[in-house]
């Protein structure tokens, strides 16, 4: 019993130390809290002072600086009102002295004037009594001093005016042909195109059968699609391409090439390598076009335009390559526009497209200068180079760069080999025998081959019968006779095919 007694007092005696001990440890934290807290706050109340007392430092210092800078504009302002008030006063001097200068002239000016009128007076006087001393006006002396230099000069005036004419006539002269004769020099080239024939190379003379096909075949519908007449002959590894049309010939050759370089040869094959071949040679003409305008540095044509021009590349004129006749009229131009004061980049872009007509005349009624004009209005061409395309035949072109094209053209045309008149002429008959027989009713497509001696003439089978057919070769036949005048004779060839499509699906 006493134990357990005992034991409680132990446990309440721990219990008693245990909580002095405790809040005697919470009396000490909080102590060592509350100073710690109270450094803190003193430390921040020590940075404030700090921050305070340098903020306050530094405002003093711009206010210090500041005053200085506001001392030193007060001094240069004195300083530049100084210099104004003394050049004030150096301003009021000079002018002063100016008014001064300005009386004394006017003073003078004044005195000048009344010595003039007392010379005038004195000279009046004098005349007064020479013309009574002898008998005459001042006018009639004046003519008849006037009457008698001219008649002593009048011979002496004539000789030196014919002598200066004869001299600058020679000098002109001169001067003119050797500019024309520099500008043909550097500017002179062949240009002559291809006669009526072209050539094409095959690998072996077995081709040929093969391009001829079974009955003529091939051949035929070659020469049907492309409007030329194909010649196979004793030559080797060669076949010949005749028509007076460079496009169809150049047709044909590439259209044979692709056929030779593929092997397959047969009508089909045949009509698609014709329209393969027809596509590149639009491409051809667009790049040719394209060349010759970087070639003759001509800037800001549109496409459509550059690709009419390319199309020049396949006319010719009295047997001259047109499209290397507009380069060359465009540079030799330019050339002389250097030389006459004329604008060289008007002349160029005009000496380029004065011939532009040509492209299409053979398609559109009217003169090529005026097609010409026509389509440098439809592309915008500004009307000092659609002057120059109207007016190069004419005999009085309006302005300075048509008459340096129209010159520039003439050097080009007629210069020695630039161009052939028969064949010209030739190709003149061969076109007006493919017009007549366009004229009738019911022809698609006419191509005159063999050198002109045959023409073969492509109706519309839906349009016209057999019988039909056979009248229409008369009637051409009769027409051509009333209508041409050629040596020996001329074969009309009408060909009437039906063709029917159908598809197995």
């Amino acid at each position: 019993m006493m134990e357990s007694v005992y034991l409680t007092i132990g446990i309440l005696s721990g219990i008693a130390v245990g909580y002095l001990l405790r809040r005697t440890v919470a009396l000490q934290q909080a102590d060592a809290a509350e100073k710690k807290v109270k450094d803190l706050i003193f430390d921040a109340k020590e940075k404030e002072r700090k921050l305070l007392l340098s903020a306050r430092d530094k405002a003093l210092k711009v206010i210090d600086e500041a005053k200085r800078e506001e001392t030193q504009r007060r001094q240069e302002l004195s300083r530049l009102r100084g210099r104004l008030e003394k050049r004030e006063e150096i301003f009021d001097k000079k002018f002063t002295e100016i008014e001064k200068n300005e009386k004394q002239i006017e003073q003078e000016n004044q005195k000048i004037v009344k010595v003039k009128e007392e010379i005038k007076k004195i000279r009046e006087d004098q005349i007064g009594k020479l013309e009574k001393i002898a008998a005459l006006s001042k006018g009639k002396a004046k003519d008849i001093l006037l009457d008698l230099v001219e008649k002593e000069a009048e011979e002496d005036l004539m000789i030196r005016i014919r002598k200066l004419e004869q001299v600058s006539s020679e000098e002109f002269e001169k001067k003119s042909k050797e500019l024309l004769t520099t500008v043909i020099e550097r500017c002179a080239s062949s240009h002559a195109a291809e006669t009526t024939t072209t050539s094409v190379t095959i690998p072996n003379d077995e081709m040929k059968g093969r391009i001829i096909g079974r009955e003529g075949r091939n051949i035929r519908t070659i020469e049907q699609l492309t409007g030329t007449e194909i010649v196979i002959d004793d030559t080797p590894e060669t076949i010949i391409i005749s028509a007076f049309s460079p496009i169809r010939r150049n047709v044909a050759k590439i259209a044979l090439e692709k056929l030779i370089k593929d092997g397959r040869i047969h009508p089909g094959r045949i009509e698609t390598a014709i329209e393969e071949a027809k596509k590149e040679l639009a491409l051809d003409i667009k790049k040719a076009g394209e060349d010759v305008i970087y070639e003759v540095g001509v800037t800001g044509l549109d496409p459509k335009l550059i690709q009419i021009l390319g199309r020049l590349k396949y006319r010719t004129s009295y047997g001259q390559n047109v499209l290397r006749h507009s380069v060359e009229v465009a540079q030799l131009a330019s050339i002389l526009a250097k030389d006459l004061g004329a604008d060289p980049i008007v002349v160029k872009k005009a000496g380029l497209l004065h011939d532009i007509g040509k492209a299409v005349d053979h398609e559109i009624k009217g003169t090529h200068p005026e097609i010409g004009r026509d389509i440098a209005k439809k592309f915008k061409l500004p009307e000092e180079i659609i002057a120059p395309i109207l007016t190069h035949h004419e005999d009085h072109p309006p302005t300075l760069e048509a008459i340096v094209v129209k010159i520039a053209d003439a050097i080009s045309g007629a210069r020695l080999g630039a161009r052939k008149d028969s064949y010209e002429e030739y190709i003149q008959r061969l076109e007006e025998l493919e017009g007549i027989a366009k004229t009738f009713e019911g022809v698609e497509k006419v191509y005159a081959i063999q050198a002109g001696r045959e023409v073969r003439v492509f109706i519309n089978p839906d349009m016209v019968s057999d019988l039909d057919a056979h009248k229409l070769a008369k009637n051409i036949a009769k027409e051509i006779e009333s209508e041409l005048k050629y040596p020996g004779e001329i074969k009309v060839n009408v060909i009437r095919e039906t063709r029917i499509l159908e598809y197995a699906r």
